[in-house]
């Protein structure tokens, strides 16, 4: 790890403090998933339009975005997020992202904004995957 990863991350989560970036990134993660999931159980035949993904679908994925943000946010409400689920956190952020970009390549057949709307949030996720993992690993040295 460089010098300079550290500073990178506390100045992303504007705090020294590993504990605080950690639940920063974990809250974070929690928001913007639950508004994902939301938009996708408010709006599945607009947004299933929009994107070229069947709404059923979107009403699904909704309904477990919505249901893992909830958990993300409790993890993140914790003083000390315990380091083995946040870790699943981070693995179940980086298979999301995987699979996004496996099901755009193999099965889905998107609209251009579909499949670009695939892509961005799988980068998104791999994103928080990246920050939360480095601030675990910045919280146990």
């Amino acid at each position: 790890m460089s010098a300079t990863q550290p500073t990178a991350l506390t100045a992303l989560a504007r705090t020294a403090e590993p504990h605080t970036a950690l639940r920063r990134f974990l809250a974070l993660d929690a928001v913007v998933t639950g508004a994902n999931g939301l938009a996708y159980l408010a709006a599945s035949g607009p947004l299933g339009r929009l994107l070229g993904v069947a709404p059923g679908l979107l009403l699904a994925l909704g309904a477990f975005l919505a249901a893992y943000a909830a958990g993300v946010g409790l993890l993140a409400s914790r003083a000390r997020p315990a380091a083995l689920p946040v870790r699943v956190v981070i693995e179940a952020n980086l298979a999301w992202a995987a699979v996004s970009c496996l099901a755009l390549a193999l099965w889905l057949s998107p609209t251009a904004a579909g499949a670009v709307w695939t892509v961005l949030q799988a980068l998104t996720v791999a994103g928080f995957a990246a920050l939360q993992h480095l601030a675990l690993k910045a919280r146990q040295h």
